[in-house]
């Protein structure tokens, strides 16, 4: 059961937490209903060839044969006999991926997963992440952070800084670096040498303000405003109006520190304010100065980033040279053993023996030639996996659900995978796309691509109906996330709208869109329907969400107040879905989104 969260003496909305978090880690294992799980944490998912092959024969020999990866880029493995501890810490040590016993929950670190390979990021900052490991693992308190702690390191495209992290650093123009903590709280500017070393400094100021606090807070949205007042703590980056646990998805800002709460209508200064990171900075031997807050429109902002990263497909590297990297994905962001290793082994052999994970379940491989690049790709497709974004997998995620979660009103990812197998809907929405072959039995739920379904070294199709297009012209459908109860384990973060498929327990879903729509759209109405019309509701969620316009068409009353979905089996076409896993049975979910302390509610009408 999730720990309470009580409001501290006086300030209303922060939580006081009875005791530590729980997260699981690769030493401290989760008890689910199918067997224990250990996630390792991989910071800025680079992964080199060796110690993929590791977590595949992992998985393998000790799990389920599967590997999982997180909305923030780490690795689970589930189905592990409960006393494997030290049998899995003697296979991760040798390889790297256990360099601190004190230290392995706090290693969550997130990084634009294309830096250095695209020329479209302000600098190279995966040097960043590694310094920034180093140094976490050699400060004695930072073992004190929570397992749900979260660094981002964005290279100036916007993309890791839209994730909500707690501590996030920013390659600013004219190779400096920018420092920022939680949502609305202060920007400092650093040398880019110093860039790591603020990052820690900055964790170690909200250890010495959660101290003072007496609130045991694991995040920085947790710690109380100053001066708060009557009905402070119901805005700001805990979610958005209406209390704890509560979010509207906006990705709120707040003022600069100076700003004045009462002038400008912002919430109270967090505790966590310029002082107090300054003075951590300066100890910390870091050169600093106030960056103040963009004028809009200007700079990456919390909320705005891609929501789908980057699209599978082939990544041309800048200028005339001959290198490209891959981009892929795996249904419901779960690969099988076989795919995991095939990845390593063409890594190794056509690339630079590194692969990157990503926030949004992929996987890139880098330094591959242009020559090589298709092949690979086409390789990848055969084994199962997304390579184009035409794949009616493609922004697809879900929790764990039944029989996995204990927790899960319903079986999520059999009722995703009939939804992408057999929901016309989604297949008229890949223009010249393959039809999906409808989900089989006895696949666990999770059904493998359909041969041909993805695989093109290039999207021809362009984007997909209902899917806007980021800025590098690829397609970035609005997310589509399945969950098994209201704690929505693995959602997606603060990086835009998504739609929200729960199940309501009555052998219903609700479908939703969740958090601000580009351009200020008006999100569609919810509505409720059974598991065989999820695929209709969807297509017309995103169709509406694109449009701007209001509820679907058709929709009628539901019992709860909702709308029901239109019937029929040719429900209105719109693009396919995006796809996150979910916690199973401990008080927080894994890599601490969802859950009743950060859970993002659907919106009412």
């Amino acid at each position: 059961m999730p720990s309470p969260a009580t409001p501290c003496p006086g300030v209303p909305g922060p939580p006081r937490r009875s005791r530590d978090d729980a997260c699981p880690g690769a030493l401290r294992l989760h008890t689910a209903d199918d067997g224990a799980l250990a996630r390792i944490r991989l910071p800025g998912g680079l992964l080199t060839s060796r110690q993929a092959h590791c977590l595949a024969s992992i998985a393998e020999d000790l799990g389920n044969g599967e590997l999982e990866l997180t909305s923030r880029g780490n690795v689970q493995v589930r189905g592990l006999p409960g006393d494997c501890g030290r049998q899995l810490a003697d296979r991760l040590r040798p390889v790297g991926l256990l360099p601190s016993d004190t230290h392995e929950r706090v290693r969550n670190v997130v990084v634009s997963p294309l830096t250095g390979l695209d020329g479209r990021g302000r600098a190279d900052v995966g040097g960043w992440v590694r310094e920034l490991d180093a140094l976490l693992c050699a400060d004695p308190g930072a073992a004190a952070l929570s397992g749900r702690f979260l660094f981002a390191v964005d290279d100036g495209r916007g993309d890791a800084a839209a994730l909500g992290a707690d501590v996030t650093i920013i390659a600013t123009p004219g190779g400096g670096a920018e420092l920022r903590t939680g949502a609305g709280g202060p920007r400092l500017r650093v040398a880019a040498e110093d860039a790591a070393r603020a990052a820690v400094a900055a964790a170690e100021a909200f250890l010495h303000a959660a101290a003072e606090s007496g609130t045991r807070a694991w995040r920085v949205r947790d710690l109380p405003h100053r001066g708060a007042g009557p009905g402070a703590g119901e805005t700001g980056e805990s979610g958005g109006r209406g209390g704890p646990g509560k979010s509207g998805g906006s990705g709120e800002r707040t003022g600069p520190p100076s700003a004045s709460p009462a002038s400008s209508g912002d919430p109270a200064p967090h505790a966590l304010d310029e002082a107090l990171l300054g003075r951590h900075l300066s100890r910390a031997g870091v050169a600093w100065t106030p960056a103040g807050q963009p004028p809009p429109g200007q700079g990456p902002r919390e909320g705005d980033g891609p929501a789908a990263g980057p699209a599978p497909g082939l990544i041309g590297a800048p200028g005339p040279g001959e290198r490209c990297a891959l981009s892929v994905s795996a249904p419901l962001g779960r690969y099988t053993a076989a795919q995991w290793r095939l990845l390593a082994e063409t890594a190794a052999r056509s690339g630079d023996a590194e692969i990157r994970t990503t926030p949004w379940r992929g996987v890139v491989v880098p330094g591959l030639s242009r020559d090589a690049g298709p092949a690979a790709l086409r390789r990848l497709a055969g084994a199962g996996l997304v390579t184009a974004p035409g794949s009616p997998w493609y922004a697809i995620g879900s929790c764990a659900g039944r029989p996995g979660c204990a927790k899960s009103l319903a079986d999520v990812r059999a009722d995703a995978a009939r939804a992408v197998g057999t929901g016309p809907a989604e297949r008229a929405a890949v223009p010249g796309g393959p039809a999906a072959a409808p989900a089989t039995a006895g696949t666990a739920g999770v059904p493998a691509p359909p041969a041909g379904a993805s695989g093109r070294p290039d999207d021809a199709s362009g984007p997909p109906a209902g899917a806007a297009a980021s800025g590098d012209g690829t397609a970035a459908p609005l997310p589509v996330y399945w969950s098994g109860c209201e704690r929505r384990c693995g959602r997606p973060g603060d990086g835009g709208a998504w739609i929200d498929v729960l199940a309501t327990g009555d052998g219903a879903y609700r479908v939703a869109v969740n958090g601000a729509l580009p351009g200020g759209r008006t999100a569609p109405r919810p509505v409720r329907v059974p598991p065989g019309r999820t695929a209709a509701a969807i297509a017309a969620a995103r169709a509406a969400s694109t449009a701007g316009t209001g509820p679907p068409a058709h929709a009628t009353g539901a019992a709860d107040g909702t709308s029901a979905a239109p019937g029929g089996a040719d429900g209105a076409a719109g693009p396919r879905g995006e796809d996150r896993p979910q916690r199973h049975r401990h008080p927080g979910p894994p890599d601490g989104t969802g859950g009743p302390d950060g859970t993002t509610r659907a919106r009412t009408p």
